[in-house]
């Protein structure tokens, strides 16, 4: 099974600015739709961007023209770009892929959740 592997999570002010990464084992992301899902004690866990296969995005509106994904050439790895980060983003981030999508929105997931990587924005 294909393993993916968080990393870049940490802490930052309001207002700051964090890169997240998604390592695949293979070159899967030019197969596969990806997202990213992030999950508090509070909430249940929720999608917030999708990346499709064939390059689409999706975003939560809670995210919307904040987050950013994208993926490398080698289809390796793919990264959620956070900007303007608001303390309600604070969560741990997971990625997973997509069973499918619909209308660029990941549905459905093709593995066990990782680690994820722990995003905390606070002053």
């Amino acid at each position: 099974q294909v393993q993916l592997a968080e990393s870049g999570g940490g802490l930052v002010k309001p207002g700051g600015s964090l890169r997240l990464s998604c390592a695949a084992s293979e070159s899967i992301f030019s197969t596969y739709a990806v997202g990213w899902y992030r999950q508090t004690p509070e909430k249940q866990r929720e999608l917030v961007a999708t990346l499709t296969s064939g390059g689409s995005t999706n975003y939560a509106d809670s995210v919307k023209g904040r987050f950013t994904m994208s993926r490398d050439n080698a289809k390796t790895t793919v990264y959620l770009q956070m900007n303007s980060l608001k303390p309600e983003d604070t969560a741990v981030y997971y990625c997973n892929l997509c069973l499918t999508t619909v209308q660029a929105r990941c549905l459905g997931l093709r593995r066990s959740w990782g680690q994820g990587t722990q995003v905390t924005v606070s002053s």
